[in-house]
């Protein structure tokens, strides 16, 4: 959280708490506003830590809100520094899970920015420290500022940014789930943030209901192009063995699909014994996991479905077969044609 300071106010969260805290019948969900007010308070250190941590334990407890998750999100947009970099596509990654699979989504966004879309990647991993372990050998640059977000898009098209850099405030509070032993809301509102300001953007989700919620927080937003699905830990990640139900809004309109099974074959995203190598011999074609190729060219058919770069899922998933075929495996570091 924040450290104290002599503005500290040991009751300016109390009208928020007792709004949400009342017993049955009583207590209600913040609107839109006040969580906003509530975030700006716990941001900028007025808020007593023990009261941003009361009222974020009941807010778990009575269950999300899409309007407490947007007003959160909207204390939290980062400033025009950051949006100047003009992405074309939001892609959050803040998997909580245990999982140990391999981080396979980073081929999949970096095949979609290999088509020239402009991919701004965020986050922070409690448990999953190989993906940005992963980054410099996949040439993805990891950046620290608006200006060298811009930078990076306009040479790669792709980039990483922490969460610590775009929002130290959203890093503090993320990390109190090591004080809680218990996620917060913050998880939801840093997947719905869409803090570049890009046209489109793509979310996983830990639990399936949570796809309605993030769908409705981005409706609120006035996200017009958003895809949800439930991936390993969280990520944006399709399993291409299974078929999977996404959620969000295309071009403004609410959206239920249902893509099904790529391949006839029974392996789980978090399956263990996977080495970072893996990643890199998938792309120079050194490698010939098929499982692995369809859940990178899966993922990227969706995150090309929300950029509208193709009619709908099948075309979509065409494309990303295509552009598959057609990458170049020498655009990494140290890599060698194959």
């Amino acid at each position: 959280m924040t450290q104290p300071s002599a503005a500290q106010d040991a009751t300016a969260l109390a009208p928020f708490v007792r709004t949400v805290a009342r017993g049955p019948g009583r207590g209600r969900h913040l609107t839109r506003e006040e969580a906003a007010q509530a975030m700006q308070l716990i941001l900028d250190g007025t808020a007593a830590p023990e009261a941003a941590g009361a009222l974020l334990m009941v807010m778990r407890y009575r269950g999300e809100d899409a309007a407490e998750i947007a007003g959160f999100a909207d204390a939290l947009a980062s400033g025009p520094e950051w949006r100047n970099a003009a992405p074309d596509l939001n892609w959050p990654s803040y998997a909580a899970g245990r999982t140990r699979g391999l981080p396979w989504f980073l081929l999949a966004a970096k095949l979609v920015a290999g088509a020239g879309h402009r991919v701004a990647l965020h986050g922070w991993n409690a448990h999953r420290h190989e993906i940005r372990d992963a980054l410099p050998a996949l040439g993805i640059k990891t950046v620290e500022t608006g200006e060298a977000l811009g930078r990076a898009l306009d040479a790669h098209s792709i980039a990483y940014v922490p969460l610590e850099a775009w929002s130290p405030g959203g890093y503090r509070l993320i990390r109190l789930r090591e004080a809680f032993g218990l996620r917060s809301c913050v998880n939801t509102v840093l997947r719905v943030a869409n803090p570049f300001g890009a046209s489109a953007q793509v979310e996983g989700v830990f639990h399936p209901p949570y796809r309605g919620l993030q769908a409705d927080a981005g409706a609120l937003m006035g996200q017009r192009n958003v895809l949800i699905l439930k991936g390993a830990g969280g990520e944006f990640e399709r399993n291409p063995s299974k078929e999977i139900e996404l959620f969000g809004l295309l071009d403004g309109e609410a959206v239920d699909l249902t893509a099904q099974a790529l391949r006839d074959e029974t392996r789980r995203l978090a399956d263990p014994g996977g080495q970072p190598e893996d990643l890199l011999r998938l792309w120079r074609g050194e490698s010939d996991d098929h499982f692995a190729t369809a859940l990178v060219t899966g993922t990227a058919a969706l995150a090309l479905l929300a950029l509208g770069a193709a009619p709908g899922l099948a075309r979509a998933e065409a494309l990303a077969e295509a552009l598959w075929q057609a990458r170049d495996r020498a655009a990494l570091p140290g890599a060698q044609a194959a």
